[in-house]
């Protein structure tokens, strides 16, 4: 016998509220009901197409990729941007191909981080991992906007007028970006098909010119190796310098996780297993694999490009190229015409990477907040978390003055801390299957992208400071939130074993079902028979009264919702019904209300007093699930069923 809980129907009352809490996509797309949540599968697409999906993200930021570089490491940004090929190739896609294997809903690395770490502890984990997850993303939408106004404010056809308007284009991107997802979004991944391939197509006319022109030119060559040898005689110290800047270089690893959590859209045979789809995960790791491979090519390519054809000095800020080194020489060796192609295609591609971005928070955010009672229960619609980043997306881009090398430091420290913890998650994977061989590689992959993060917290500590406050922010707002909710009904559903179902079915008829709460010590026959005798002359029972025992033990007190079950059991004679909960006031409240309608009969549930300090058990309550639970039961009956009569009955002897 099963019952599902569902929540009050006045959360959907009215007009502005229901438009808001209702899905701009498909049925029930914004409402994500767990981690391993899956979208319906007629948006399943080949792989290839998915690769579009999250490459909107990773391939344009060769938009502002090769400037970084260039400002980060000068003559030696082609070497430095090797060392960032290979960290890639050999340290984020095997890691990002083993967590595709692990999780193949696209619950990606924090997921892993959850199951080994356990209770509270992981909770508070997965929190700060999803404050640098809020700055990775929210960072991506803004500096994506930043460098696309870039682009169009560059532009030699842009009327005067607009110039030095930089912050006022980037909210105007941004704010668009906020109202197409509240209106819905349903085309993503044709438009990413499309504005990929293009963007792709572009760029590989635009490095074919700018290496065929060093070509011709012998002379850019020479002088740059001339450079790069005056300014480091040794291969040892171009290498070591090429290590030092590494970390200035991060943005070129973003995409990996986004890559993860696309995963559920891929399509895979019909034949897959639900829990373990074998062909979605060949799909995700061919999806990672050619997009790391394309990216690859393209970051050498266009670093040893720019770096022979731009002069150092177009690159700081106010340069015209800086933010924008493949559009320089798109302008300077194929034409204005051409270059506004380009243009266009570029601001389209950053603009639509910030809508990657902010599809994957409201992925991401979902799965997790909701779940563990620390978000508002509106927080699994799109729409009002839309509007929230929105208005966030908005004060940080007028904070940052839509700078884009501003931007760098907290956008390299959210990819850098994902990509670090998502090592650290399959090392650890790895550890505990036995397999040592992975586990040294990937522990190896660890300490250097540990290196990376701790660098490039020191050298741009701004990055971990807006991390900071994304985190701040999530965990005062989830502790908020967790007492808030603390006494909803957190059963999602009921299910009744064959015993418990056979000892319901024998109270029908008996008006009144009476159930005595008992906390479960020796489970010996003395235990039962004292508490049965003390209840029935606390509270007056007669004998003849039929009576069961409702049992609860706390499973895992920092989980907030999930299914019930409750099994039945015979002791020495007494009938009792046993469950595993988060809460022992919700649980027991969820066991009467199911009480109630699977017999038609009103239930009447029977406590003690505990003697102690409230205030510390109310502590208890919130952090261990257990305190003062009679009062507590009969709030969340209260909240829980509204009218009176139909309440179940509370007594405290």
């Amino acid at each position: 016998m099963t019952r599902v809980l569902e929540a009050e129907p006045a959360t959907r009352r009215g007009g502005m509220r229901e438009w808001l809490l209702e899905d701009p996509t498909q049925p029930n797309a914004g409402q994500v009901e767990g981690p391993h949540a899956r979208p319906d599968v007629t948006h399943e697409r080949p792989w290839w197409q998915v690769m579009c999906l999250t490459g909107v993200d990773y391939f344009s930021t060769l938009g502002y990729q090769p400037g970084i570089a260039a400002l980060a490491a000068g003559a030696l940004s082609p070497i430095a941007t090797v060392v960032l090929v290979t960290v890639t190739l050999l340290g984020a896609l095997p890691v990002y191909r083993r967590v595709a294997r692990e999780s193949p809903h696209g619950q990606g690395s924090i997921a892993m981080l959850e199951r080994i770490l356990p209770r509270w502890t992981g909770k508070f984990f997965v929190l700060a991992l999803l404050g640098f997850a809020a700055t990775d993303f929210i960072i991506t939408i803004t500096l994506s906007a930043a460098d696309a106004s870039a682009h169009v404010l560059e532009n030699p056809y842009l009327p005067r007028a607009l110039h030095g308007q930089q912050v006022l284009v980037t909210l105007v991107l941004v704010g668009l970006l906020g109202a197409l997802f509240l209106k819905g979004f349903k085309e993503a991944i044709g438009i990413a098909v499309v504005l990929v391939g293009v963007y792709l197509a572009l760029n590989l006319v635009v490095v074919v010119v700018a290496l065929g022109r060093v070509a011709t030119h012998p002379h850019l060559f020479v002088n740059w190796r001339d450079l790069l040898v005056s300014e480091h005689p040794s291969l040892l110290g171009m290498a070591v310098v090429a290590l030092l800047v590494f970390p200035k270089l991060a943005l070129g690893l973003s995409g990996f996780e986004t890559g993860v959590a696309v995963m559920p859209l891929i399509k895979g045979r019909p034949d897959d297993e639900p829990e373990y789809p074998r062909a979605r995960i060949r799909g995700a790791h061919r999806l990672l694999t050619t997009a790391a491979l394309i990216m690859s090519g393209f970051l050498v390519a266009t670093s040893f490009a720019t770096t022979l054809l731009i002069p150092p000095a177009e690159f700081q800020s106010g340069g015209r190229a800086n933010g924008r080194a493949l559009a320089f020489i798109a302008h300077e060796q194929l034409g204005p015409a051409f270059g506004t192609v380009y243009d266009v295609s570029t601001v389209l591609i950053l603009w639509f990477a910030g809508a990657s971005a902010l599809a994957g928070l409201l992925n991401l955010v979902p799965r997790y907040l909701p779940r563990y009672g620390m978000a508002p229960s509106w927080t699994r619609a799109i729409r009002p978390l839309a509007i929230v980043f929105t208005v966030i997306g908005l004060a940080v881009t007028v904070a940052f003055g839509a700078d884009v090398d501003a931007q760098g430091g907290a956008y390299a420290t959210g990819v850098l801390v994902l990509i670090t913890s998502a090592a650290f998650a399959v090392t650890m994977s790895a550890y505990r299957t036995g397999n040592r061989r992975l586990t040294v590689a990937f522990a190896a992959v660890t300490v250097v992208f540990v290196y990376t993060t701790i660098a490039n917290v020191i050298e741009r500590p701004d990055g971990v400071k807006i991390a900071a406050l994304f985190i701040t922010a999530i965990i005062t707002t989830s502790l908020l939130s967790r007492v808030l909710r603390a006494t909803e009904l957190r059963a999602t559903a009921v299910h009744v074993d064959p015993v418990a179902e056979r000892f319901l079915a024998d109270v029908v008829g008996a008006r009144e079902v009476h159930i005595i709460a008992n906390e479960p010590d020796e489970r010996d026959e003395t235990e039962y028979r004292e508490k049965e005798a003390e209840e029935r002359a606390s509270h007056h029972l007669p004998a003849s009264e039929p009576v069961l025992f409702l049992e609860v033990t706390v499973s895992d007190p920092s989980d907030f919702e999930a299914p019930l079950q409750v099994a039945g059991e015979e002791r020495f004679g007494y009938r009792i019904l046993r469950a595993e909960g988060s809460s022992i006031p919700n649980t027991i409240a969820a066991v009467l209300l199911h009480v109630r309608d699977a017999t038609g009969e009103m239930p009447h549930v029977y406590f003690d007093w505990t003697e102690g300090n409230p205030v510390m058990y109310l502590l208890k309550y919130l952090i261990f699930g257990e305190g003062e639970i009679a009062p507590l039961t009969r709030e969340v009956l209260r909240q829980a069923e509204p009218n009176r009569e139909r309440r179940p009955r509370v007594h405290v002897g």
